[in-house]
This record gives structure tokens, C-alpha cells and sequence, in this order.
């Protein structure tokens, strides 16, 4: 194999470098919005149900508002990690350098 077609391999005889595609960029982010956004609907959930009485609320409405929080900050966020996963992507520091 000739170490020109992969400039970005993590074996140093390829090229010694590895650089973040914007589709694994995309796919981390995906991924980790699965993960996330059910954390929030739980978080959200618990937190109704714990004070529902003080919010007014009952487990109905609690489900209904774990819902809606999860899907508004689905989109927001995605955008904004996957601006942020660029952003790191785009940056030396911290990376070792293979030769």
C-alpha cells in the first residue's frame, strides 16, 4: 500500500496523522445526541414527578413536558456540538504528533 493514499492514517508508515472527517463528526453527534437527549427526558420525567405537586402537574402532564423538553433542545444542541466537535477538530493542541 503507498502511504500517499492515506494522509490522515493513525499508523505512522501511512502518513502518522489523524484528522476528524465531517461525516464522523456528524455521526459523533448523532450518537451522542441519542444518549443525551435521554438523559434530559429522564432528568426531566424525575423532576416533574418529584415536585409535580408543586408545579401542579400530574404524570401525564409530567411525560408530556419530559417530551417537549427533549425535542426542543434536540436540534439546538446537535447544532451546537457538532459547531463545537468542528471547532476541536479544527485545533493541534492536545493531539500527539506520530512521525
Amino acid at each position: 500500500m503507498n502511504p500517499q493514499h492515506y494522509p490522515y492514517s493513525p499508523i505512522p508508515e501511512f502518513g502518522g496523522k489523524m484528522s476528524a472527517s465531517r461525516k464522523r463528526s456528524l455521526v459523533k453527534t448523532l450518537t451522542w445526541r441519542i444518549i443525551a437527549t435521554t438523559d434530559t427526558f429522564i432528568l426531566t420525567l424525575l423532576s416533574a414527578t418529584w415536585f409535580g405537586d408543586d408545579l401542579g402537574i400530574d404524570s401525564s402532564q409530567a411525560v408530556a413536558l419530559a417530551g417537549t423538553v427533549a425535542a426542543l433542545e434536540v436540534v439546538t444542541k446537535m447544532i451546537l456540538y457538532y459547531l463545537h466537535e468542528r471547532g476541536w477538530s479544527s485545533l493541534d493542541w492536545g493531539q500527539d504528533e506520530q512521525e
